[in-house]
């Protein structure tokens, strides 16, 4: 069993990336590269990681930066509460980044995947990383049906993961078997002709690479209509900060209606309430989409001028737009409001 980890490192030592946080082995670095790379893509996230690093390069930087500099530097990589989080870990320190697994492990937002991670790297400690990438591997070469998300399965692929591992090269092997499945192993066409595990791997064998891993359930897409109204009033606009719980917690955004349907009622009584009988102008000429991992949001933009002298609701805040562009907003508002020149 133990034969593909030689495989995967003789494999690593000649394709690894080469990136910026396997020149290091700053735990507070990898942390970082660890939290951002979460669910992203490395070309995706590597302008962000290098960000980070500039404006924040210790752990006591960023734990005395604002949550709205941290929001603004993280905005457009999603799920927001990965910086949240980093923030609160980071003023839970002290300054000092913790050298344990039980102290890495019980920073806010780390899990099991993410200790291990940083401890095998930074540290050279023998704990197995399973994260997307591993379970398509392990699942593929092993021909594993037992489906990865539920009790059973987790408990198997952690106990392989954990038994494959090289204890001599940790760090190395766990970014050998992640980059492997990132670069070879790959969700949809997989490289498998080229692929040095090929020998060994059932799935191949029998003709089931894209059907592993096994889900035992499908996430359920909703869909939601937003309608966003980017207030013109002499010089200044309105910007509503969203709620502690939301996936978009503490980022700004312009008025906000949404409705059940792609339309938007001109007789909508939030719309009186804010605006009185000033008109609405569509500036989308169809919806703009935006796909999250559960559900699609279809946004439309409005723009609405109003008289300098009307009253801001307690809800919003009214700012200078040409300040527009210091505030943090998500991607999809970023979309639509460089979209229309109005950052």
């Amino acid at each position: 069993m133990n034969a593909i980890a030689p495989l995967l490192l003789q494999w690593y030592d000649v394709h690894k990336r080469d990136l910026p946080w396997r020149h290091t082995k700053d735990p507070y670095l990898i942390w970082l590269c660890e939290i951002i790379m979460q669910q992203t893509r490395v070309d995706q996230g590597l302008p962000y990681y290098l960000r980070f690093t500039q404006n924040f390069p210790t752990p006591r930087a960023l734990a005395s930066a604002s949550e709205d500099e941290i929001l603004k530097c993280w905005q457009g990589l999603g799920y927001y509460s990965r910086a949240r989080n980093l923030h609160a870990a980071a003023k839970s320190m002290n300054g000092v980044f913790p050298t344990t697994y039980e102290g890495v492990r019980s920073l806010k937002g780390v899990g099991d995947y993410t200790a291990a991670a940083i401890c095998s790297i930074a540290f050279d400690m023998p704990y197995a990383v399973v994260d997307g990438n591993v379970l398509r591997v392990l699942a593929r070469v092993f021909g594993v049906q037992t489906p990865i998300d539920t009790t059973a399965g987790k408990k198997f692929f952690n106990e392989l993961a954990q038994k494959l591992l090289d204890t001599k090269r940790a760090g190395d092997y766990n970014q050998a078997i992640m980059d492997f499945g990132a670069m070879v192993c790959t969700p949809k066409n997989p490289l498998c002709p080229s692929c040095p595990l090929a020998g060994k791997c059932k799935a191949r064998a029998t003709g089931q690479a894209e059907k592993l891993p096994v889900k035992a359930q499908k996430t359920k897409i909703s869909t939601r209509y937003f309608h966003y109204i980017y207030v013109a009033q002499g010089g200044f606009t309105w910007l509503h900060r969203r709620g502690t719980g939301d996936v978009w917690e503490n980022l700004y955004e312009p008025v906000l209606v949404e409705t059940l349907s792609p339309e938007l009622p001109p007789n909508n009584p939030q719309l009186k309430k804010w605006f009185g009988a000033a008109k609405l102008t569509l500036l989308t000429s169809k919806p703009v989409k935006h796909v999250l991992s559960h559900r699609i949001i279809c946004a439309d933009l409005h723009v609405v001028n109003l008289p300098p002298a009307r009253k801001v609701p307690a809800e919003f805040i009214k700012i200078p737009q040409k300040n527009l562009h210091r505030y943090a907003v998500s991607r999809l508002v970023q979309k639509l409001l460089e979209k229309y020149n109005l950052i």
